[in-house]
Formats: C-alpha cells, structure tokens, sequence
C-alpha cells in the first residue's frame, strides 16, 4: 500500500516541523504546503525540499490525492482552516490550540461528525515525549497504584524580541490557558484514564510585562474527575541560565507510588531529555527512555487508512479543546490584566 500523501497549511509556529517530522517518520509523504509569508516558506523548503509550494491552499484542499492536511497557523485561524480542509475530505492534525473559542468547538465537531473525517490536534508534550509516553504505560499498567492526581507544568521563555505581533494579541494566540495548559488538560484526562473533567478554579495574569497589555504570561487551572484531581501551572517565566525554552514537568500520584516526568531538562545534572523517575514500595529508580518508541504518528496514519481512532479517541480531542477554552473563558484576571499588580 502507498505511503498516505500529506500538506501543510499555515507555518505560522514553528511546531510545523514537529508534525511534519512525526508524520514522515510514521511513513507518510509529504508533497506539497502552503505559507503566507515568504520567509516561512524559504526556512520550510530548506528543510523539506522535495516538497512543492502552492500559491493557494485551495491547490492543496482540491486535490483528491492529498489525505491529510497538518497545519500551525495562528491560532485563532486553526479552526476555520481545519473546517475547510475536513469538508474537502482531508483528515487533520492540528498545532494546539485547535481552537481558540467554544463557538469554534462546537462548529468543529458538528462538521467533523458530518464529513467523518479525523480532525486531530497534535499534543507534542505526550505524542512526542518518549518518557510521558512510558509513564503513561507505567500508570496504566498499575505500577503506581490508582491515580489521585496529575500535576503538570509548562513553563516557557517569553524571548518577546524573536516574536511575532499576534503572540501578544489575546484574540489572535488565544490566552495562555487555551493556548500552553491545553497540553496539561490531555494530559490530565489521559493519566486520569477520564473522558471529561469539573473545571474547580483558574486564573490568568500579566504579571511581568506591563509593555505587552495583550499577553497572558501566567496561568492556573484546578480541576477534578471522580477522586482524581489536577494542577496545571503554565507561564512565560524561564529564566536565560536553562539550557532549553522551559522546565516542563509531569508528577502523578498514586495510592502506591509516584512517577515524575522531566521532559527537557534535569536540573539534577543529567543531561538531554526524557527523564522518568518511578517510586514505589520496593525501589526508586530512574528509567531509561531513550528507546521508548512514539506510536502517535503510526497510529494516526493507520487510523486514517482503517477510519479507527486508535491514535486518541476523537471525544478526547473535542474535550481537551473545550475544557481549556471554558477554563480561560471563566479565568480570574490578576496583574497587570486586572489593572495593577496583585
């Protein structure tokens, strides 16, 4: 069978080249894209070459050929963009935020459930952390005990010069919540094994800097399924003496044990990424992770050969986007959003 033939749309952020690169190592091929600014387009074509440029995405949506559309266009144009491509009979995986309101949501799942179509958002801190991915075997194999709770954090580094003018743009990015904890909301549902989750509190501040009144730079969610509860902290707050853009981290606790997840760095001195420490009854111990495979990619694409959902449920996908989205909707504003530091 050939490999499914794939596109890209909207290279706003540079996450394109994580989907990209997922979807070629699961065996697809990438044939053609499509990018609004000329200087996407020349770092893209560099980087994959045997793809052509199309000067519109209608090129690349009318082509029968073209099984999958990938896409990391701003924001706030992820959704629009994923229900044109899902009525032209492509499967999408999208950049998160794969949506930046409830309205947005509620139009992507009525046209997903009507084209039958895959519309899938690309979750990189679990899909592409071979450690997260380990945990979550661990976890769902019993090895900590039953879940109580998921602690998430993503911080990043803000490096506001490198930016472009719709990241400080609140309706354009999202808001931060929407936008980064959407990852610790997927993450919770899935360590929590639970199909939806109680929003308890959240909050949103602009707490260091007052020059970018649009930008949300730090973000709490508080939520709960059954006797599972979960934390996520979120912000643009790493300093410039970490090696990498942020400190994530993943801690879950069990009634037999704990597991903690340091994604991109050990402050500890081991280098790399991709730690993953297990405390038990018997030991504790770190795990090697490094030939951990990362089955997100290869399940998507047979997913979209079989018509399954294999890869993540399609209700899990809709439920991420809109607990994230309700959770910035009801967020309590503070700093600098609030009109003076508190």
């Amino acid at each position: 069978m050939s490999a499914p033939r794939f596109a890209a749309i909207g290279l706003d952020h540079s996450h394109i080249f994580g989907q990209v690169g997922a979807l070629l190592a699961g065996g697809a091929e990438l044939v053609a894209f499509h990018a609004s600014l000329p200087e996407q387009a020349g770092g893209f074509a560099r980087a994959f070459p045997r793809a052509r440029r199309v000067a519109d995405e209608r090129e690349i949506l009318e082509d029968p050929s073209i099984a999958i559309v990938t896409s990391a266009a701003i924001p706030a144009d992820r959704a629009g963009l994923a229900i044109r491509a899902l009525r032209h009979g492509k499967d999408v995986l999208m950049d998160k935020p794969g949506a930046t309101t409830l309205a947005q949501v509620e139009e992507l799942r009525r046209v997903q459930r009507e084209t039958g179509r895959i519309f899938s958002v690309f979750f990189s801190e679990r899909h592409e952390n071979r450690a997260t991915v380990k945990a979550a075997e661990l976890v769902r194999g019993g090895a900590i005990g039953d879940v109580l709770q998921v602690l998430g954090l993503g911080p990043h580094r803000a490096n506001p010069s490198a930016r472009p003018p719709w990241f400080f743009e609140r309706e354009r990015y999202g808001g931060i919540l929407c936008d980064i904890a959407s990852h610790q909301v997927d993450q919770f549902l899935w360590f929590a094994g639970a199909e939806d989750a109680e929003i308890r509190s959240s909050l949103v501040a602009n707490y260091g800097h007052p020059e970018f009144p649009g930008l949300e730079d730090y973000g709490e969610i508080h939520l709960r399924a059954g006797r599972v509860h979960g934390l996520a902290r979120v912000d643009w707050f790493t300093p410039d003496a970490l090696p990498t853009w942020g400190d994530g981290r993943l801690f879950v606790l069990g009634t037999e044990g704990y597991v903690e997840v340091r994604k991109y760095c050990d402050l500890g001195g081991r280098t790399g990424g991709d730690h993953l420490f297990l405390v038990d009854g018997k030991e504790m111990r770190r795990i090697d992770c490094a030939q951990v495979p990362l089955p997100f990619a290869p399940r998507f694409l047979a997913d979209v050969r079989d018509r399954t959902e294999t890869a993540m449920p399609q209700a899990h996908t809709f439920r991420v986007c809109e607990i994230a989205v309700r959770a910035q909707a009801q967020a309590e504003r503070l700093g600098h959003l609030a009109g003076g530091v508190s």
